[in-house]
């Protein structure tokens, strides 16, 4: 019986003093969770409520803040649950589906941005066929694919590491991340090799073309005036910060996994966090800051959220 538990249950062993401040972990981790919610819904809310932000760059919004609140969900309900437990233990299938959407969602964040990438390409440098190439058709094409192809490839590494054999039941970390390959008596072939078609698929070419994109925008308006350059700068720079800060985090996440077990655990803490805790909360305020117009519909909805809390409360 003993075994039967053993093989199923795994211990998240990537906590720090849980048991004499869980009570803070839990109330600090529940306002960053409301938080991330609220300001990435508050942003979803307004773009679908304007018509005039029912554009593509806007949808592609969208669909990056409302996978940022997913990403978040798979996990900050169970680190809040933990923080509550006097054990912190999942079951192996539970921790597979938690990878599983963790690295889905995640991978699904580099075609986002690809596709906005695309996008502002398209509306700079090639402004009067924009309707045409930007449809309403090509933009459910890129949602889609930034959906389904790492539901794909991460279901293959997921499924491969539901048939592996596990000699080690104490999780390094907080969460489900890759991680899991640790516990692993053996790791399968399937696995290494998927592993890097997966890296390179996911990550890689969409970082690469990314790039290749916003070199032909800026070469294109460098050599534009003055006018054509600020536009473009508005525009691109929010998405070049929140690649810059997914990328960096996700480079944590592939190397928090790998560090050796002498790594200070209240640093593998810190560093984990990092992963789950920027990016989610710091994408609604670039896009709410540097879009000009979000940002103006934002200042109404709170005027107007303002004057109608002052009409209730008849001041």
């Amino acid at each position: 019986m003993d075994e039967v538990l053993n093989a199923t249950y795994l211990t998240l062993d990537g906590y720090v003093e849980v048991n004499k401040y869980r009570y803070v972990y839990f109330f600090i981790f529940f306002i960053l969770y409301s938080l991330i919610i609220c300001s990435n819904s508050t942003i979803v809310y307004i773009i679908w409520i304007h018509k005039n932000l029912h554009e593509p760059m806007y949808t592609f919004i969208a669909a990056l803040l409302l996978n940022c609140v997913l990403y978040s969900t798979t996990v900050y309900p169970k680190l809040l649950i933990d923080f509550l437990s006097e054990r912190q233990v999942t079951t192996y299938s539970a921790c597979l589906f938690q990878f599983f959407m963790f690295y889905t969602l995640g991978s699904s964040e580099f075609f986002l941005l690809a596709a906005m990438a695309y996008d502002r390409y398209v509306a700079i440098c090639k402004p009067l066929q924009y309707q045409t190439i930007m449809s309403k058709t090509t933009v459910s094409i890129f949602l889609a694919v930034a959906w389904l192809v790492p539901v794909c490839h991460i279901a293959v590494l997921t499924a491969g590491s539901a048939e592996a054999t596990l000699c080690n039941f104490n999780l390094k970390g907080i969460f489900c991340n890759n991680a899991v390959y640790t516990l692993q008596c053996v790791k399968s072939r399937l696995i290494t090799v998927f592993g890097v078609v997966a890296l390179i698929d996911l990550v890689i070419l969409p970082m690469l073309f990314i790039v290749f994109t916003y070199s032909n925008i800026f070469i294109l308006t460098y050599q534009s005036c003055k006018d054509v350059r600020k536009k473009a700068l508005e525009t691109c720079l929010p998405h070049l910060l929140v690649l810059f800060s997914f990328s960096c985090l996700s480079i944590y996440d592939v190397s928090i996994a790998r560090v050796e077990s002498d790594f200070p655990k209240t640093a593998r803490l810190i560093m984990t966090l990092q992963i789950v805790l920027y990016h989610p909360l710091l994408n609604p305020f670039i896009y709410g800051l540097k879009m000009k117009e979000i940002s103006k519909q934002l200042k109404r909805f709170f005027y107007h959220a303002k004057i109608i809390s002052c009409i209730n409360s008849e001041c």
